[in-house]
């Protein structure tokens, strides 16, 4: 996950105004890290349940070749039955006194050869149904060997990952509590209204004589107000608070010292 950059303030704003910033700032990392610990159980019981389809499906291929291999034993053995009962009919038919006797013995021979090659018919479509199951059988229980190896290392790898993320997490909820302490109480009670009453985005930056937020124009003298930074203001359109953080030209930045970056970086409101 990207993190976004923070905001580098100017000097001169109030402290208050910062810290709600800040507030902001940790608010949606924190968002941002809920989501992805959230996101990752559900992709894990997305591939496992696409997983469990394909065992099933290949269970099934199992079975229809485990039945089209017994149907085969089947006919073989109607096959050997049926040729002992001609083997037995052929030597009574020596026996046989009359032709209407005799007859009746080639009926049944014919009968007992007609269903043999029914059977052998049979066998041979049977054969022709389970290379196909066969080949299928093979090639998904190869698939499958290789796709529960990649869903075993996907959950390993989730489970490292929301560990980071719930640790990140944590150390950014004892960052958010330090900086509720430093602001006063109306400053963070301004800012959690807002919050909550924005979908979690309690603070908007001025730019261009616009909130970023809502991009509706503010007034002139208002945003001369909110430009200066000196107390807490909301737009008067979404009710997130407002500030002004002018981009810092190359020359004031390093006349001011090094570790600052040398072009203003915003946030996205």
């Amino acid at each position: 996950m990207r993190r976004k950059p923070r905001v580098t303030l100017r000097s001169g704003m109030l402290p208050d105004l910062k810290l709600v910033i800040r507030l902001q700032e940790v608010d949606n990392r924190l968002a941002d890290l809920q989501r992805e610990i959230t996101a990752l159980p559900k992709h894990i019981a997305e591939i496992e349940k696409k997983l469990i389809s394909h065992e099933r499906k290949l269970e099934a291929d199992r079975a229809a070749l485990a039945a089209n291999q017994k149907e085969r034993k089947k006919c073989e053995g109607d096959i050997q039955t049926q040729d002992q009962k001609i083997s037995k009919l052929k030597e009574q038919m020596l026996d046989a006194k009359t032709n209407e006797q005799y007859r009746a013995f080639q009926n049944e021979i014919e009968f007992c050869q007609k269903e043999i090659r029914k059977a052998e018919d049979r066998i041979l479509e049977l054969m022709t149904e389970s290379e196909p199951l066969d080949r299928a059988v093979k090639a998904a229980e190869a698939s499958l060997k290789t796709e529960k190896t990649q869903v075993d290392a996907e959950k390993q790898e989730a489970r490292e990952r929301t560990a980071v993320d719930q640790r990140a997490a944590d150390a950014l909820q004892k960052e958010r509590a330090e900086i509720v302490k430093e602001t006063t109480p109306a400053g963070y009670q301004r800012y959690e209204r807002a919050r909550k009453a924005r979908r979690g985005v309690g603070v908007a930056e001025a730019v261009d004589g616009r909130c970023t937020a809502c991009h509706m124009v503010i007034r002139l003298q208002f945003y001369q107000e909110v430009k200066r930074g000196d107390q807490i203001l909301v737009c008067e359109s979404c009710q997130r608070i407002l500030y002004h953080n002018p981009p810092v030209a190359v020359e004031d930045d390093l006349a001011g010292g090094a570790g600052e970056s040398p072009a203003h970086q915003r946030s996205p409101a």
